[in-house]
Formats: C-alpha cells, structure tokens, sequence
C-alpha cells in the first residue's frame, strides 16, 4: 500500500482551485516521476486517496478528468482503475479544432503547410520503409483508382488518397513532423467539404491525378531514391492544391463531437 511519495516542487496554485483538479495535477507529476508508458497501471483508487488525503469522490472525478483529456482509460469493480493510454491522434484533433474553430484557416493555408511538410516527410521515410509498407501504398494507390460507377462515393475515396501520406508517415522516424502530417491528415478526414454543384468528372479527374502522383512516388521509393520522391510529393502538393481550388473544396467551419471520436485502426503504426 502507498504511504507516501516524493513530488515534484508543486507551483503555486490558485486558491480557488477545486480538489479534483489539483489531484489531477499530482497524477500527472505521479506519471512523470514514475515514467509510465500505455498499458502501465495507476495506483487503485484506494491507494490514491491515501496518497492525496481526499475523498473517493474527488479521486473519481480527477480520474474521470484524465480520461477525458485521453491520458488514461478507466475501468471499474475490484481491479478497476486508471490505465495510462497514447493520447488518440482524434482527441488532438478535436482540442486543436476548439482553437481552429475561431480562427479563420483555409484550404489554401492548409496546403500551404502541406507543400513544406509532405515533401520532407515522405523524404524522410523512404530509407525506412518496408516491404510491407511499400505493399501498402501499392495497395492503396488500386483501392483509390476512380471508377465511373464509384462516383457516389467520391468523399470517401478523397479520404481514402490521405491513406496513402499515413504509411509514408509511418515510416518517418521523426516524430514530430509524422505528428504534424498526421493531425493535418485528420483535420483533412473530418472537416473538408466540396461543393454539391462541382460535376462528379472533376472529382474523378483529381482522383486520377493523385493515383499518377501516387504510383510514381511509390515506384520511386522502392528504387530509395529520395530526392525523386521528394521532388514528386513536392509536384503532387502543387497538383493537389489546385484541383481542391477547383472543387471548391472547403473546410467546414464547425467543432468535431465526442460521438465523432471513433478510434481508426492503424495497420501500419509509426516506430
């Protein structure tokens, strides 16, 4: 049973500052200090109401606080607790869209980042790659050839070409720019919109041109030629950019519910 623990010198906190959230303030020195990983267990509650001298229900509700900010899942009955996750590349999106949401951000400044990034990001990946990631953009780039008769599902193909950049950013060793892609990617999944009047030919028309862009860059990062990848996704970000001008694509201008947060399998998970 847990007595006592070394904390991190603690700030000066407000006054006014309900008990659950400074509770929740030393779980999280707890997880510092400790270096917990996803999978690793918190103390039980019990155990976590002797630490911080509260009552169950403030342990509850600063539990209840973590999982909702995505750093922990909580389970009940006798071995229930706290268990530390990887905050969901979705619940980033989410609190990164509060902030977007009351700022004004377009297609074109959306790709103005994609144009520096996705170029060195797929650099980036292309000593890293492997046979099963290079048979996953093959792959994809055949589940996103445009059909006549798919055009009712035009959306969901657009979606599907962002696939393609995801298994090129898990290969990237750097984390932080795989981060950004990633994030942009979802932002992308979630909130672009085109305009209803735009004929379904042009839709097909750009999925065209991302399955040429796809192909060459694919082909090209099986030869490790990373200048020529880098050179082609810097050509595919321009291409793409225009069509989306276009297409009158959009994005939608609204805050991402909680009913939207449905994990998505990643078959190919970045080191």
């Amino acid at each position: 049973m847990l007595t006592s623990m070394t904390l991190v010198p603690t700030p000066t906190r407000l006054k006014q500052a309900k008990r659950a959230d400074l509770v929740n303030e030393d779980i999280k020195r707890l997880i510092t200090l400790r270096n917990l990983k996803p999978g690793d267990r918190l103390p039980n509650e019990r155990d976590l109401q002797e630490l911080f001298s509260v009552s169950k229900s403030t342990i509850r509700e600063a539990l209840k606080s973590l999982e909702v900010q995505g750093l922990i899942t909580v389970s009940t009955g006798p071995s229930g607790g706290g268990t530390i996750r990887e905050v969901p590349l979705d619940r980033t999106l989410q609190l990164m869209q509060n902030y977007l949401f009351f700022k004004d951000v377009s297609m074109k400044d959306v790709y103005a980042a994609r144009r520096l990034l996705e170029p060195e990001l797929a650099a980036g990946a292309v000593p890293f790659l492997t046979d099963e990631q290079l048979d996953a953009l093959a792959a994809n780039i055949e589940t996103c050839q445009p059909t006549p008769q798919g055009n009712g599902n035009l959306l969901s193909q657009r979606q599907a070409d962002l696939d393609f950049h995801d298994i090129l950013a898990a290969a990237n060793p750097d984390a932080f720019l795989r981060f950004i892609c990633q994030l942009i990617n979802e932002l992308l999944r979630k909130l672009v919109v085109f305009s209803t009047e735009t004929p379904a030919e042009e839709h097909v028309k750009f999925g065209c041109a991302n399955v040429r862009c796809h192909a060459a860059i694919a082909e090209a990062a099986r030869r490790r030629d990373v200048e020529k990848v880098r050179e082609l996704m810097r050509e595919h970000m321009e291409e793409a950019s225009s069509y989306v001008t276009r297409l009158n694509g959009r994005l939608d201008g609204r805050l991402i519910l909680d009913s939207e947060m449905v994990p998505q399998l990643r078959k190919l998970a970045p080191r």
